[in-house]
């Protein structure tokens, strides 16, 4: 479905449409997530839960309207929140999706009843320590094109082909199985919008620290992270169950960034779980 929301375009599926508790989730990688990878992670839940999933502003079928801001981003999703009259909801999101799930329980905290976050942080710290891995990774050591991996890093792609070029450098280091024919294929259908990556990566996140606010969140939070991940370091998740008040972090020893996907059974059973323990 598309829908007009503070002067963009924005494209959102609902799923499990009748259930009554709404989660509204948040997608990843600005630029180059879309709707599809909460849907298939998120979306498992639709059989008890109402699902929604988008397409942010600036990333997958959505206008390309700016700013592509967090504070724009979070107040499309509220505002959708409102469209859809959700009411109070479960906000979720992984990695870039997480940092927008964070903010917006700042920002909107009387409509949120839990949080769930997965491979993502509440700082920029980890950039060095993202690049030290790749760095060290046997399955890019010496076949790294490091100006490319800079540019998709520091948000400096220079047009959607070159941030295509540039994604190609860092896509073995996301699992911790690789599969190049998977990876193949789920590069040919990827939406890329350099204008929004190279602004969420070179204006929003540099600076950007959440840490000192996390004390603030009252609701529950559920955090979930691959040991193995290589662009968000296990610390990132360890650095928020300290901060959190109300938190729960679930650590998942065989996967990378996507749990979700490399462990999906045990994955989805953590956030059932989660959810049933809140009573919803």
């Amino acid at each position: 479905m598309f829908v007009e929301i503070n002067g963009n375009q924005l494209y959102y599926e609902e799923l499990g449409a009748g259930n009554e508790q709404a989660i509204l989730t948040f997608h990843g990688g600005p630029g180059l997530g879309d709707h599809r990878a909460p849907k298939a992670s998120w979306g498992r839940l639709a059989d008890r839960y109402r699902v929604i999933v988008q397409d942010q502003r600036g990333s997958g079928q959505a206008g390309l309207t700016p700013p592509f801001t967090h504070k724009q981003w979070v107040d499309d999703a509220e505002a959708l929140r409102q469209h859809l009259e959700l009411g109070k909801v479960v906000v979720a999101g992984g990695s870039y999706g997480g940092f927008l799930s964070q903010e917006y329980v700042l920002a909107y905290a009387e409509n949120v009843l839990a949080v769930m976050l997965r491979d993502t942080a509440a700082d920029h710290s980890w950039d060095d320590q993202a690049e030290a891995n790749a760095l060290a990774s046997p399955r890019v050591k010496d076949k790294l094109d490091y100006v490319k991996f800079r540019r998709i890093m520091d948000g400096k792609c220079l047009s959607d082909d070159d941030m295509r070029d540039c994604f190609v450098e860092i896509q073995p280091l996301y699992n911790v199985d690789w599969d190049p024919a998977a990876d193949a294929e789920r590069l040919k259908a990827i939406r890329f919008h350099h204008a929004t990556h190279n602004h969420a990566f070179s204006h929003n996140l540099p600076g950007w620290d959440l840490k000192p606010r996390l004390i603030e969140v009252g609701v529950p939070v559920l955090i979930t992270h691959g040991r193995h991940d290589w662009i968000v370091p296990l610390a990132a998740a360890e650095e928020m169950a300290r901060r959190y008040r109300n938190n729960r972090l679930v650590i998942f020893e065989n996967s990378g960034h996507s749990p979700q996907v490399e462990e999906v059974a045990l994955w989805e059973a953590t956030v059932r779980q989660f959810l049933a323990d809140q009573g919803l």
